[in-house]
């Protein structure tokens, strides 16, 4: 089992043709992903190529537009590859086609864009859900991986992780690579996003493969604080989570757009507690948050 993408997701990529989509195709293809083609308006009607591990060359279609492609090819995963300017576009243009997941890589897309498009998914019936924008994606390990998380350092297991960092996931996947995972999401560190911690912790607690789950949180806004809350009122299985930022001083922003801290709110300290109080435990570095994991795996 995995949460939201599995081997039999047929996945599009929205800017197949650019240098990012050309890569990350073929990385995707690798990790053993079902790439039923791309979409370029502008291109509509060629062909691109790649290797796929077991079938050798593969012609890919370029689609017109989403619609088409799921009309066509019978996609139900879209990953976007396109520049911020026309993100939004790209959004919209996969919210109107209905598209049951929308994975969007893009770093550096406007908040009132990616808010914009939010409130359209919203309008529609939020009938695609949104993972990102500037975030990692999703993979299920040995299945399929729909976004840029490297495919090669962990297998399959019973842990469940979703992040803001894209980073700090790779390095949790690599730390219980022994033990593996069902999915890992990288949800991105925008204000705001398509797919929240509390969205992922409901699909784990749900699936009953995933046994454990690991939170990874960040200074800035109140997102860790609400899962918090969740998982008290919500959560059966264990958590453990890791909050970055403890040193970063106050009202600056950290890396993410997301990460800025104003006076007690948004504190790493603040995060830890709220989670500590609903019984998640929380380490201070990522390593240690790994060991918290490794005890509860050995444990069950």
């Amino acid at each position: 089992m995995s949460i939201y993408l599995n081997k039999d997701s047929k996945v599009i990529v929205q800017g197949i043709t650019g240098g990012e989509g050309t890569k990350h195709t073929a990385l995707m293809l690798k990790a053993g992903t079902n790439i039923v083609g791309g979409v370029n308006a502008r291109k509509a009607g060629t062909t691109v190529t790649h290797e796929k591990p077991g079938a050798g060359e593969v012609e890919l279609p370029v689609f017109g537009s989403v619609k088409e492609a799921m009309e066509k090819a019978g996609a139900d995963v879209s990953v976007a590859f396109v520049p911020p300017a026309f993100t939004k576009d790209a959004m919209i243009e996969a919210i109107d086609a209905e598209i049951p997941l929308l994975v969007v890589i893009t770093e550096g897309v406007p908040v009132g864009d990616t808010a914009e498009a939010w409130a359209y998914a919203k309008a529609k019936g939020n009938k695609t859900r949104i993972i990102g924008p500037n975030c990692p994606g999703i993979i299920t390990p040995g299945e399929a991986l729909a976004g840029i998380t490297p495919a090669n350092i962990t297998g399959k297991g019973p842990i469940g992780l979703v992040s803001k960092s894209g980073t700090l996931t790779y390095q949790m996947m690599f730390e219980l690579k022994d033990f593996g995972f069902s999915t890992a999401i990288g949800i991105g560190g925008d204000p705001v996003i398509g797919t929240t911690h509390i969205d992922a912790l409901e699909a784990f607690e749900s699936d009953p493969e995933t046994k454990a789950i690991v939170m990874i949180g960040e200074i800035g806004g109140d997102a860790e604080e609400r899962a918090a809350e969740y998982i008290k009122a919500h959560v059966t299985k264990p958590v453990v989570g890791y909050v970055a930022g403890f040193t970063a001083p106050e009202g600056k922003t950290m890396g993410h757009a997301g990460a800025i801290v104003s006076g007690s709110a948004g504190t790493a300290a603040a995060k830890k507690e709220a989670l500590e109080a609903a019984g998640v435990k929380v380490g201070k570095t990522p390593s240690e948050t790994a060991a918290l994991m490794r005890e509860i795996m050995q444990s069950l």
